[in-house]
């Protein structure tokens, strides 16, 4: 389970942020919010994204992320632009197990438009208790990771 979890969103998730945020609280983890805190705040989900992956990679890859847009894919493909960041949108607790246990993964996104709050929280919960476990799919995030390395440049 992780230590810390850096939470974002825009504008169309605030209160689900909120309510993810005191959910992760709850568990005993320690949270770190980049914002948005606004409804009116218009500052594009990309940076936001940008926001907490550079958190994420400040921390030496310690800390998880979450974030949280309309539907969930704009955060994914924003935060899967830096290396050493593996984000999935979680919209289903099978989906969000294996984004850790198959590859490793250190963010979730959900769509705030898509999916219920309690849902989300029941999907998050479940995904901080897990942790990647080497072994089948080593070779597979190796290979992400070399094709990583070689397009980072």
């Amino acid at each position: 389970m992780t230590g810390c979890v850096v939470i974002g969103c825009d504008n169309a998730a605030v209160p689900m942020k909120d309510i993810l945020k005191r959910s992760i609280e709850e568990m005993g983890i320690a949270v770190e919010d980049m914002g948005v805190s606004s409804e009116a705040d218009q500052l594009p989900y990309a940076l936001t994204a940008k926001a907490v992956c550079d958190r994420i990679i400040d921390s030496g890859y310690e800390k998880r992320g979450v974030l949280i847009c309309g539907t969930g894919i704009g955060m994914c493909m924003t935060a899967n632009k830096f290396k050493g960041i593996r984000a999935a949108v979680g919209h289903d607790i099978f989906s969000a197990q294996r984004s850790v246990l198959s590859n490793n993964g250190n963010v979730i996104c959900f769509g705030a438009r898509v999916i219920g709050p309690e849902l989300a929280k029941t999907i998050l919960r479940e995904w901080l208790k897990l942790d990647y476990i080497d072994g089948p799919s080593t070779p597979k995030i190796k290979v992400i990771t070399s094709l990583e390395t070689a397009n980072f440049r």
